[in-house]
């Protein structure tokens, strides 16, 4: 059977989105792909599981039935790494991974492992990436955030640590390629790389809709307190425009946008934006959402006339309100590191189609795929 163990140079490079490509790939030429994640650190809720967050995600999106001690064998939450130091013999870690494995291996044609951070996360528990995948026997594909020197800095160094645990790599995926440099990248890589050690499987190009938040993964970002239509917050946002700066040529361009504005501005923003719409035409409100910054405290009352709540309601825009500045909102947003989750199954769709365009999946099903568009 096929196994593969997903890892990455280093967090936030695109592990889980290549992860769950792949495993929709693999669907696609007919296997049957299992899923786990056999060390996580982040647990959630979900239908009377506790399990790591990507194998919630996956469980979503994969539409299998989640079982923690198959596809979330081990959670090191707070404090377990301490416990461990002190009674390592409480702990059976290893035998819990090859339970699942087992289960898994048994059902599937093809099992599709999740790594955790970088390699060697999971160390102080005698689990880092490198001791899991041998564990597993599974060879490994190694996510590299694109570029030309650090990308070969973080594969040797990254790579070392398999090789020293006696781990086969199956190759390198580079995600996050800019678009226009793809060409140079690949020239240097495949000149460095390419004559000896493990194949680059493929070149992800760099897509900015993967990394566009939601408005919910906003409002917690700048601890909002939501206003106007709850239930939109799943809106994606792809652009941010403070309300002073509004221009008409960027709003005819424009679609999925955030707006932030000051409350005492609010009403005289979105009246412009209502006589641009009117100018230009525009049939469909281009806004995902509304920010009304504060001086400190959240302007949870907000004077807007009857007509421009009429035009917030009837567009079903979300409105959020913030104790942040603009200055403060703009900064908090700009932090936000966007991770891929189960309320944004676009992108679950757009990594899919990215690895079955980019990537050489010959190479890791050992079987002919029909030829890329």
């Amino acid at each position: 059977m096929l196994k593969y163990y997903v890892a990455a140079t280093s967090q936030h490079v695109g592990k889980t989105t290549s992860t769950l490509g792949l495993i929709k790939a693999f669907r696609s030429q007919g296997f049957k792909v299992g899923y786990c994640k056999p060390v996580g650190q982040k647990a959630l809720g979900w239908k009377n599981h506790w399990a790591d967050k990507d194998a919630v995600l996956f469980a979503s999106s994969m539409h299998f039935s989640l079982d923690s001690a198959v596809h979330s064998p081990v959670i090191l939450g707070p404090g377990t790494t301490t416990d461990f130091l002190e009674h390592p013999e409480k702990y059976h870690f290893r035998e819990r991974i090859l339970a699942a494995a087992a289960s898994l291996e048994a059902e599937y044609d093809a099992v599709i492992y999740e790594g955790t951070g970088h390699p060697g996360v999971g160390s102080v528990v005698d689990l880092s990436n490198a001791a899991v995948a041998k564990l597993l026997q599974a060879e490994v594909i190694l996510i590299v955030e694109g570029g030309i020197g650090s990308t070969i800095d973080e594969i040797n160094m990254s790579s070392a640590l398999f090789r020293m645990e006696g781990v086969p790599i199956a190759g390198y995926i580079i995600n996050k390629v800019q678009p226009d440099k793809l060409d140079k990248v690949r020239y240097y890589l495949e000149k460095k790389l390419g004559n000896h050690g493990p194949p680059i499987l493929g070149y992800l190009p760099y897509d900015s809709s993967l990394a566009n938040p939601i408005m919910d993964t906003i409002s917690h970002a700048i601890k909002g307190e939501v206003l106007y239509n709850p239930e939109e917050m799943d809106n994606r946002v792809e652009h941010v425009m403070a309300g002073s700066l509004m221009e008409a040529s960027e709003i005819g361009k424009l679609q999925n946008i955030l707006l932030v504005s000051s409350s005492n501005r609010l009403s005289a923003t979105l009246r412009k934006l209502m006589e641009i719409q009117s100018y230009l035409h525009i049939e469909n409100c281009p806004l995902s959402g509304i920010i009304i910054t504060g001086d400190g405290t959240h302007a949870s009352v907000v004077d807007i006339p009857a007509h421009i709540e009429t035009y917030i309601l009837a567009n079903r825009i979300p409105v959020v309100s913030t104790l942040y500045d603009t200055y403060g909102s703009a900064t908090k947003i700009n932090r936000i590191e966007v991770k891929i989750n189960t309320r944004t199954p676009w992108k679950v769709n757009l990594a899919e189609e990215m690895i079955r365009k980019h990537v050489d999946l010959s190479r890791l099903l050992a079987v002919p795929v029909p030829p890329r568009p």
